[in-house]
């Protein structure tokens, strides 16, 4: 990408899409285009269309998306599935007829099968049932997926599919009823460490095992795949590491600086029992993370907003 190409980064107030900005703007790249949700709604088609259109990005991030936690996922089926949906296709085929020829789609790792082999390679799509926790959201994702591949195929775009493992960092969703384990997990051993608890409560029974990846980390993985020009198959983007949901709640306890003991609640959902992506793909491409799991969840805590709201 030529540093005063106009790049247009969809959800940019979100964890992700903040971080590619970040990363952009740190790497010297001067035409960083942005909306919020009250100057384009990503849901009406012809308001997209009718920007993209007018404004003619070279390269668009679509980091936009509903996300949330198991619970989230499992109680707001319908919203999760027609909301992602919307989102994907209004920007990926506006970007087609705005004649946008590079573009990256950011899905998620639980498009995969609930129990395909480890660590997953990115041919494992699609290759059995899906976790039903996340079904619809990940049905949405794996559209996108496709979507893009069907536009370059019959249209010779550019359009690439990038599958982050679980993410954290920077405008992470700390609220405890929407959002992922990680953040949950920092959050809940502040205020437990705030009100000198002898314990602290995990969903599950912390045997289930998740790759974590900070969010910096992932963004400066899109922008090495787009200045590398890379034009080919969905790329996983991880660590290439897990770990028990135990030993998770464990360094966010040293983090966090909470002395107490862990409480297991089995019976709220384990989720999928193991999420390892293969990133042998994105290391052939010249790409490693850097941020260790302590030295991120460290960063995370540090910035996290509900320290400022005691």
């Amino acid at each position: 990408m030529d540093k005063t190409a106009k790049i247009f980064v969809t959800g940019h107030r979100g964890m992700v899409g903040s971080a590619i900005v970040r990363r952009l703007r740190e790497g010297g790249y001067t035409n960083v285009l942005t909306r919020t949700h009250a100057e384009l709604d990503l849901l009406d088609q012809r308001a997209v269309h009718a920007f993209l259109s007018s404004e003619g990005p070279e390269y668009i991030f679509i980091a936009a998306a509903k996300v949330g936690g198991i619970q989230a996922n499992n109680l707001y089926r319908a919203d999760f599935l027609y909301q992602n949906l919307l989102i994907e296709a209004n920007i990926i085929h506006g970007a087609h007829l705005a004649g946008v020829q590079r573009l990256m789609f950011l899905g998620s790792s639980c498009i995969y099968p609930r129990d395909c082999p480890q660590p997953i390679k990115e041919e494992y799509l699609l290759s059995g049932p899906l976790e039903p926790t996340n079904e619809p959201y990940a049905i949405a994702k794996i559209a996108g997926i496709k979507l893009c591949e069907s536009y370059n195929r019959q249209f010779g775009r550019q359009y690439v599919g990038v599958m982050p493992t679980n993410l954290y960092g920077p405008n992470d969703n700390y609220d405890l009823a929407n959002s992922h384990v990680l953040p949950a997990l920092i959050r809940k051993a502040h205020e437990a460490k705030l009100r000198s608890d002898d314990e602290y409560v995990v969903w599950g029974t912390g045997t289930p095992r998740r790759e974590f990846l900070y969010v910096d980390d992932l963004a400066d993985a899109c922008v090495h795949l787009a200045e590398q020009g890379y034009d080919g198959p969905l790329v996983n983007i991880g660590t290439g590491k897990d770990l028990t949901i135990r030993e998770l709640a464990e360094t966010v306890m040293d983090v966090v600086g909470f002395r107490g003991r862990i409480v297991y609640d089995a019976t709220k959902p384990d989720g999928t029992p193991r999420k390892l992506l293969d990133v042998s793909r994105l290391a052939s491409l010249g790409w490693r993370a850097r941020t260790t799991l302590a030295d991120g969840v460290r960063l995370a805590y540090d910035v996290a907003p509900f320290r400022q709201w005691a």
